[in-house]
């Protein structure tokens, strides 16, 4: 008899949370730099990857940078970066190749206070979780220009690589909110403006209408959709 595999089709609201993912994951990549500079989070997986990197010889040595955020706040006890430098001894790291900042709240703040304390860099390689790779490549020329960078994550996929501290509804929550901020934070000048794809703007504008809105920025999240977007603007009405 035929396998039924209808239960293996993604759902709608996978679907529509795919076009995300693929959207925000997009561009990574690394190189040989000055240092590796390890965006803190609720995944320890970036920071495996990051400590793969520096064993290969990309850098000699990292900046590790992170206080607490949505999620890790309930989490743990203590900054990220310290969260994250304790795992990377534990895969070999030194501890001198490892330099600490654990005062970031925001991708902002993680890459001007990395700048701050790593004034002579001129190459850099970021590290960050796959869904923030294009909000730590928008936020770099705002707060440090004139460095030649790259940004890595960890290569998994959605929905089946998920963290299990998030969840992938979490995680769409957080994709969701991902995309309101590349297109608020330009107008506030936290990050360099960036084209998103209409079909993009129309899984995202779904998403909300889906009832995931916990993660967007306060006001109107319709207000920021780019006026020259025929997506946007066709689909107004259905998101609600």
């Amino acid at each position: 008899m035929p396998m039924n595999h209808a239960q293996d089709r993604p759902t709608l609201t996978l679907q529509l949370a795919g076009r995300l993912w693929d959207f925000l994951s997009a561009g990574r990549g690394h190189q040989a730099c000055d240092v590796l500079v390890v965006c803190g989070s609720y995944d320890l997986r970036v920071m495996d990857h990051a400590a793969a990197l520096l064993q290969q010889g990309i850098a000699p040595h990292m900046l590790i940078s992170g206080n607490t955020g949505n999620w890790t706040r309930d989490l743990w006890n203590r900054p990220e970066a310290e969260v994250f430098a304790e795992r990377a001894q534990a895969l070999g790291v030194k501890r001198q190749q490892i330099l600490l900042e654990p005062q970031a709240r925001s991708f902002a703040e993680n890459l001007a206070l990395a700048r701050a304390m790593c004034p002579d860099a001129r190459r850099v390689t970021f590290v960050t979780k796959p869904n923030s790779v294009r909000r730590v490549t928008q936020t770099q020329p705002i707060h440090w220009p004139d460095i030649d960078c790259a940004v890595d994550a960890p290569d998994f996929a959605f929905p089946w690589g998920v963290s299990n501290m998030v969840g992938v509804f979490g995680l769409i929550e957080e994709m969701v909110g991902d995309v309101h901020r590349l297109l608020r934070y330009p107008r506030l000048g936290f990050q360099q403006a960036l084209p998103i794809p209409d079909e993009v703007l129309d899984a995202w504008q779904q998403l909300i209408a889906l009832g995931y809105n916990r993660h967007l920025l306060r006001g109107s999240a319709l207000d920021d959709l780019p006026t020259a977007s025929g997506a946007s603007t066709a689909n107004r009405s259905r998101a609600g």
